[in-house]
């Protein structure tokens, strides 16, 4: 009976651990590095979740709305950064930096945030197959 549920209760741990797992990905699995995109428009949505936070904004194309979904960081690097969830409000009118996701999809990986005040905000994160170029702070400087 012991090593029944020793079994079941193992096998419960390795499929919630696989879902976790499979949950969070890379950039380099979702993102292109080599597909740089600008998005100006106005924040419609702001999803403040692990794993990652995720910024709609609307955005005009052709005569025509989109709104895209733009992902951040954790919300816990981004609140060590100083990004809190009332920093970002619905309504907002922001530039995003960033890259576009490779399924084509109106998804893009966000780099910096600027403010229509001119403040900047690194939103991204580095490693994971995401471009290092100089924009995280946390990143060890280049020899």
């Amino acid at each position: 009976m012991k090593k029944t549920l020793g079994a079941v209760l193992l096998l419960a741990g390795v499929a919630i651990a696989g879902r976790t797992v499979m949950a969070h990905h890379a950039f380099g699995a979702e993102f292109d590095p080599n597909a740089p995109i600008r998005l100006q428009g106005k924040v419609v949505r702001l999803e403040w979740v692990n794993p990652h936070t995720w910024i709609h904004i609307e955005t005009v194309v052709d005569g025509k709305p989109e709104v895209w979904m733009v992902e951040g960081g954790t919300p816990n690097t981004l609140q060590r950064r100083g990004i809190t969830r009332d920093t970002i409000k619905v309504g907002t009118v922001i530039i995003v930096q960033g890259y576009r996701s490779k399924d084509g999809s109106l998804r893009a990986n966000g780099r910096d945030i600027t403010f229509p005040d001119g403040r900047t905000l690194f939103m991204g994160s580095s490693g994971t197959g995401a471009p290092q170029d100089g924009r995280d702070p946390t990143e060890p400087p280049k020899k």
